[in-house]
């Protein structure tokens, strides 16, 4: 019994130490727990601190930036604004020393006036001294010596005056020349455009010598196709990746142009692909040219553009005067024309509106037989434009008489533009004659059945007739023409004479 006593609080003194072990365990891992816990706090509290931090710095970084920018922006307008406040300071000016000038000018003409009037009263005086001292001495009464008095005293001053009156003129002549020189030379100095040169010849970049061929197509016929088309002369020749299209009207040959391009990315070359095509490529130019127009009135600000003579200033891009880009050079006496009248005190826009137009008369599409200048004039009172810019159109020629100011700023700016050095080329009429004129000297020779100019005149080939002209002859002959070409004609470089004799034996058989 005590045995089992003594085992039963054993068992519970085990059990009572085993409890007290577990609760001192569960206190140290509680103990543990809650270091552990403190200690991610920690770490947490830490990142997100850093985190708090770099947060701060961006947005400080951010509104400094943003500080920045609006400081720029508003040192930007600073700037805008003194120069704007310059510029007014120095039109300020400008206008303070015309009106001192003119103030000038109106006190000499008053003191000349005065000084008029002092010698008339002086004049009078003398005038009844003469009076008194005649009828004192002659016998005449005192109406018939005033009568012939006042005749004497009338020469006499009609002389004074018309000496007065020639300086006036002159000085004021002077000065109008001295204001006019200083407008125009200040208008051409703050007008200033790239010098292009146009021609009448585009070359169309190919990838390979390949796709001449499929160009060409079988016995020439997309060839033939595409110049019926397009009404271009396309040279395909044995220059590496290169076709030449070749025509006057530059709006054809860029269809001709913008058309192959589109067959050529496209891969089908066939006629009716290409009257397809062609046929497209012309509407999208024409969008493109109204859009040019619109764009170009925009940029100059004129507004209220009938459309069809918006479509006009686009076609002037595609058309060149004396190698001149026609667009370019009617900008440029818009912009010419603008500061002039602003010079001058005159209506800015109606001088821009008549520059822009003043060419307008080169563009249409049926071209009749008139002056351009006449044709412009015609075709802006057809489109509701006022008579100062028409009349300012049909004038800057002196095909009409001018009514307006505006006429004469026009033919200036006109005048100016065109005179710029390399704004033009030589004439492509003397030019044409110079070629046409060294075919004809070849021509003149007895036994030449034909003579061609190539390669712009630097080479003449003629052809001879095998029975009349022999081989011997034929040295002879292309000595003598090119003797001739030395001593009659004017030309860049040399020029090569090939004279081609060939025999030909045709027969048929039947």
């Amino acid at each position: 019994m005590d045995l089992i006593i003594g085992i039963g609080v054993g068992i519970v003194g085990g059990v009572v130490v085993a409890i007290i072990i577990q609760n001192i365990l569960l206190k140290k891992r509680k103990e543990q727990i809650l270091k552990e816990a403190e200690t991610e706090g920690e770490s947490i509290k830490k990142d997100k601190i850093i985190q708090a931090k770099e947060k701060f710095l961006q947005l400080k970084e951010n509104h400094e930036k943003t500080i920045k920018d609006r400081e720029r922006k508003l040192q930007s307008a600073e700037d805008r604004t003194k120069n704007k406040e310059k510029s007014l300071n120095q039109k300020i000016e400008e206008v303070n020393r015309k009106e001192k000038s003119i103030d000038g000018q109106k006190k000499t003409l008053e003191d000349k006036i005065g000084l008029i009037e002092v010698k008339q009263q002086e004049l009078e005086k003398t005038q009844q001294k003469r009076v008194s001292e005649l009828s004192r001495i002659s016998s005449m009464n005192p109406e018939d010596a005033k009568k012939q008095l006042m005749e004497a005293l009338k020469d006499e001053a009609r002389t004074d005056a018309m000496a007065h009156i020639k300086d006036i003129v002159d000085e004021a002549k002077l000065n109008a020349n001295r204001e006019a020189k200083k407008i125009i030379i200040q208008s051409i100095q703050r007008v200033a455009h790239e010098q292009a040169v146009e021609n009448s010849v585009s070359v169309f970049n190919i990838d390979s010598d390949e796709v001449k061929g499929r160009i060409i197509g079988r016995e020439g016929r997309n060839i033939r196709a595409l110049e019926a088309a397009t009404g271009v002369e396309i040279v395909v020749d044995d220059t590496p990746e290169a076709i030449l299209l070749s025509c006057f009207d530059p709006i054809r040959r860029e269809i001709a142009r913008l058309a192959m391009h589109q067959l050529v990315s496209d891969g089908r070359i066939h006629p009716a692909r290409i009257e397809e095509i062609v046929a497209k490529t012309r509407k999208t130019l024409e969008e493109e040219i109204a859009e040019t127009g619109r764009r170009t009135c925009i940029d100059l600000g004129i507004h209220g553009l009938h459309p069809e003579l918006t479509r006009m200033v686009g076609r002037m891009k595609y058309r060149s005067s004396y190698g001149q880009n026609l667009l370019q050079h009617s900008r440029e006496v818009a912009n010419m024309c603008a500061i002039m009248a602003a010079e001058l005190g005159l209506n800015v826009k109606l001088a821009k509106r008549a520059g822009l137009l003043h060419d307008i008369g080169k563009v249409p599409e049926d071209e009749p037989e008139l002056p351009h200048a006449i044709l412009g004039m015609k075709l802006a009172e057809k489109f509701g434009e006022k008579p100062d810019v028409c009349n300012a159109i049909g004038a800057h020629h002196d095909e009409v008489e001018m009514t307006t100011l505006i006429s004469p700023i026009v033919q200036v700016a006109d005048a100016v533009s065109g005179a710029r050095p390399g704004a033009r080329r030589e004439i492509v009429e003397s030019y044409i004659k110079r070629i046409k004129d060294l075919e004809n000297l070849a021509l003149g020779y007895d036994g030449v059945v034909k003579a061609y100019a190539i390669q712009a005149g630097r080479e003449l080939r003629v052809l001879v007739e095998s029975e009349q002209v022999s081989d011997l002859k034929a040295d002879e002959l292309s000595f003598a023409i090119s003797q001739k070409i030395q001593t009659e004609m004017t030309y860049p470089g040399q020029v090569k004479v090939t004279l081609i004799r060939e025999k030909r034996s045709v027969t048929y058989a039947k």
